[in-house]
């Protein structure tokens, strides 16, 4: 876990899920998490239209590119770690949690078929004719 950026857009006490609102899946996934998944007070952020938060997530080497972005407290969970927190938090309504929720709340587990979603992300922003990465070579840093 990493210490969270001081005293910007992420100084918040509640759990911040910033994920990429491009992909189909991601977007369901986030919504039925914050909708659905019993986790109170849990903000959503689509970090492909907020620039600024890519940026400074970036910075910090936590690039929306490979994966989701949990901000809770003073820490930073990022891929399949932000999925198996939340997993293992949620209570899930939603059919599709209760699948998904078991079976990433294992660290091991997660890590695991987190690759797994990275691919049907790639495939489905590719479907959308999104790059994978939100971010123009220009924004790099």
């Amino acid at each position: 876990m990493e210490t969270l950026l001081a005293g910007g857009a992420l100084d918040t006490p509640a759990p911040q899920l910033v994920f990429d609102g491009g992909c189909p899946f991601c977007r369901h996934f986030a919504l039925l998490s914050e909708l659905r998944g019993g986790l109170p007070g849990l903000v959503i952020r689509d970090g492909r239209n907020d620039q600024a938060l890519r940026r400074q997530l970036r910075q910090r080497g936590f690039d929306l590119s490979r994966g989701a972005v949990l901000l809770q407290g003073d820490h930073i969970l990022h891929g399949a770690e932000a999925i198996q927190w939340l997993c293992a938090r949620m209570r899930p309504s939603a059919p599709l949690l209760q699948l998904l929720g078991p079976l990433l709340a294992h660290p091991e587990r997660a890590r695991a078929l987190y690759p797994l979603l990275l691919v049907a992300r790639r495939i489905a922003l590719a479907a959308r004719g999104l790059p994978v990465d939100p971010d123009p070579e220009a924004l790099r840093t």
